[in-house]
Formats: structure tokens, C-alpha cells, sequence
């Protein structure tokens, strides 16, 4: 038969979307499964929200849209950025995209050559490598370890920094850990990357609003304005706004690069979706307060998880200040074997064992980057959570 694309050789199916696969098929056949492996927030989308789509498309705006986003959309997008970052975006300098992944895409696509190097902290989100891959560059890791709360240690950083080095990609608060970013990490990383005006740094922001424990976030390009001609602020209504089938991911940066982007865009898919815009422009100005309601939420949960977790012998979780995720340490599970039969030797041989016997549906460490970890997301019903951990305390406490 034809053949294929080499550029698909090492790229897979992201292990996250994988696994809820696996889980979901596992549902179908009867099989009473615990699913915490989705990033995908329980709540509804909020009722204006979609409200407002059902009346763009009563309203017949159902034509094609301008393919960089629709002027309103765009000015709702400037204005969360001023009103949330202190950021001053002119409307040429704002792309709307199919979620904040194809923002991600486009950004490697328009700029990456073989042999360059993105600069990935690690553990991080499993489609940062996969895209950029994918635009012929270099994976570089930056170990985030646990020790140091997941965060980035700037001296790490700087030693990784290269004259190929095409991107450093920042996520915090982070997928998979929680971690966040606190002020003076954001300085000192902004002062590393003065020195290096030949990288272009993308902060994917999607978690902005989970944040806990009275944690205040901001972003790289308003700590450090002087970097804002190099920094693309990437965000998006899915996570804070519980809209991930919507996709409508936005971005802010330099006017070139938005336009390099356009273009990649507009071989791809051009403009997105009419209606998710409409939800998107009244997600984005309609009452916010919410937010922080949810963020309590989530923080009961999370909470609640992470002390679960930490009364399980021979596991060890970090507390996160952000995101709906926790990133357990399972080193102490290594080498032993499953009430099944099954020899743990590595966090994939954990978590599919974890599937198998006890119906928990869990994330590999491997797949960020960094292990022997796994990823959990409390982003369900606190029953739910309940048993997850009820279950994994008795897997773990069965391995001999």
C-alpha cells in the first residue's frame, strides 16, 4: 500500500486522550469505570454562554468568518487581556484559533526548520513535543523536579539555552503537576531570556483562573514587557469556562508572528466555528465572578485528593496551587508485583495495571516526560474521587 509521511515516525496518540479511550471503550462493555485521566472540567458551559451561540445562530451567523477571527471576538479577546494582564494587544496582533492547541501549532509550524530546539521545563504537556516534532525541531528537557515544587529553576534553564534554540515553551500553572509560577521565578526567568534575543517564547496560560491558596498569577510578558515583542500569550476559553468542545483558543503577540500564524492557519482550517464565537464573546464579557467559585471548588478537591493520596503507603503527592491535576510519585511501587500477577517495573506498567485491576482510568508519568510519576485529574465529582483513591489505596497496598 502507499506509504506514509516521515514526520509521523515518533509521533503518537497523546496517552491522555489514549487512555479516556480506553476507559471509554472499557464503559461500553459493561465495565464500571473510574475515569480520572481526562483534562476536562465537570462543570456545564455557563448558561449565557450558550444562550448566546443559540441566538447566533438563529440570527443566521452562520457564514464563513474571517480567518484570523471575528472583529468582536477579537475585541473581546483585547480586552480580557487588559483587564487580566495588564497586556495591550492591537487587533492585528490577536489570532483566534480551533482551541488553544491549534494557536500551539501554528506557532511551531510558522517558525520551526530542522535542527532548531524547543526548550521544554518537564514534566510537561504531552503535544508541545509531538508539534514541534512535527515542524522538524529538537526536543530539549529541563528537569522541574519535584523536590523544587515542580517549578523551573532558571539556572536550568539558561544551561539549555543554545544558539539553535528556537522557542521556550512556559505552561503554568502546569499540566501535568499543578505547579505554578510565583513572581520572582517569572523575573528571573525574564532575565535569562533577555540574553538570548533569538528565542521566541510562547506562555500557554489555559489554567489561569485555577489557581488556590490565594496564589496570584501573571504571565511572562507583563512582568517583563521589554520581552512582549517576543512572547506569545496563548489562552482560551476551555478549561475556565468548562467550553473545551467549543474550541476557541486565542493568543496575543508580535504583529509578524500573528500573521506568519494566519497564514499556517489558513492552509489548515481558516476561520473557526461562528457560533463558538458568539459563546466565546459572551463567555469573555459576561460576568466573571464565577470563576472564583469554581476555583474554590476545585481547590475542596484537590485538597481532598492529595490527602487521600498522601495516606497511601508508598506514595507521595505533591500540593498543587493551580490547574485540576496532581502528579503522584510511585517510586516505591517499582520492582513489585501486581494481586494479578503483573511486575510493576515502570509508571505505564503502573497505570495500565491500575486499568486492568482495579477499573482506575490514570495518566503515565512517561508521557510528560518525567517519571515514575502518574497524573490524576480531580476535575469530577468528589464521590468519584473518593473511590478512585479508595481503589488505588487497595491496588497499591496489594503489590507485594
Amino acid at each position: 500500500m502507499p506509504g506514509f509521511a516521515d514526520r509521523l515516525n515518533g509521533i503518537a496518540i497523546s496517552a491522555s486522550a489514549a487512555m479516556t479511550d480506553k476507559a471509554s471503550a472499557l464503559k461500553a462493555q459493561g465495565v464500571k469505570i473510574v475515569s480520572l485521566s481526562s483534562g476536562e472540567p465537570d462543570f456545564p458551559t455557563p448558561g449565557h454562554v450558550v444562550e448566546a451561540a443559540i441566538v447566533a445562530a438563529r440570527g443566521g451567523d452562520t457564514k464563513y468568518p474571517p480567518q484570523d477571527g471575528k472583529p468582536a471576538l477579537k475585541k473581546a479577546v483585547q480586552n480580557k487581556f487588559l483587564r487580566d494582564n495588564n497586556l495591550r494587544y492591537e487587533l492585528d496582533e490577536i489570532l483566534i484559533a480551533n482551541g488553544a492547541k491549534q494557536i500551539i501549532y501554528n506557532a511551531m509550524m510558522a517558525t520551526c526548520n530542522p535542527g532548531d530546539e524547543v526548550v521544554l521545563p518537564t514534566p510537561y504537556w504531552i503535544s508541545y513535543a509531538d508539534i514541534a516534532r512535527l515542524g522538524g525541531a529538537r526536543i530539549v528537557q529541563v528537569p522541574c523536579p519535584a523536590g523544587n515544587d515542580f517549578r523551573l529553576s532558571a539556572s536550568d534553564l539558561e544551561a539549555a539555552i543554545t544558539p539553535k534554540t528556537k522557542w521556550l515553551v512556559l505552561n503554568f500553572p502546569n499540566n501535568p503537576t499543578g505547579a505554578c509560577c510565583p513572581r520572582q521565578d517569572l523575573e528571573d526567568i525574564a532575565a535569562v531570556m533577555m540574553k538570548h534575543p533569538h528565542v521566541w517564547i510562547l506562555t500557554d496560560d489555559i489554567y489561569e483562573h485555577l489557581i488556590y491558596d490565594e496564589f496570584e498569577f501573571r504571565t511572562l510578558a507583563e512582568i517583563e514587557p521589554r520581552l512582549k515583542d517576543r512572547v506569545l500569550t496563548v489562552n482560551g476559553v476551555s478549561k475556565a469556562y468548562a467550553m473545551t468542545g467549543w474550541r476557541v483558543g486565542f493568543c496575543g503577540g508580535p504583529r509578524d508572528l500573528i500573521a506568519a500564524m494566519n497564514n499556517m492557519q489558513g492552509q489548515a482550517t481558516s476561520g473557526i466555528n461562528t457560533i463558538a464565537q458568539a459563546a466565546a464573546i459572551a463567555a469573555l464579557e459576561g460576568p466573571q465572578d464565577y470563576l472564583k467559585d469554581r476555583a474554590r471548588e476545585y481547590q475542596a478537591r484537590r485538597d481532598l485528593v492529595v490527602g487521600l493520596l498522601n495516606a497511601i503507603p508508598g506514595l507521595r503527592c505533591h500540593t498543587p496551587q493551580g490547574a485540576f491535576y496532581v502528579y503522584p510519585e510511585i517510586g516505591a511501587c517499582l520492582g513489585k508485583t501486581t494481586k494479578g500477577g503483573r511486575r510493576i517495573e515502570t509508571d505505564t506498567d503502573f497505570v495500565m495495571a491500575l486499568l486492568e485491576e482495579q477499573q482506575v482510568a490514570t495518566v503515565q508519568g512517561a508521557a510528560y516526560g518525567m517519571s515514575p510519576f502518574f497524573r490524576i485529574s480531580y476535575a469530577t465529582d468528589t464521590d468519584t474521587l473518593r473511590e478512585g483513591c479508595r481503589r488505588i489505596a487497595e491496588f497499591v497496598s496489594s503489590l507485594t
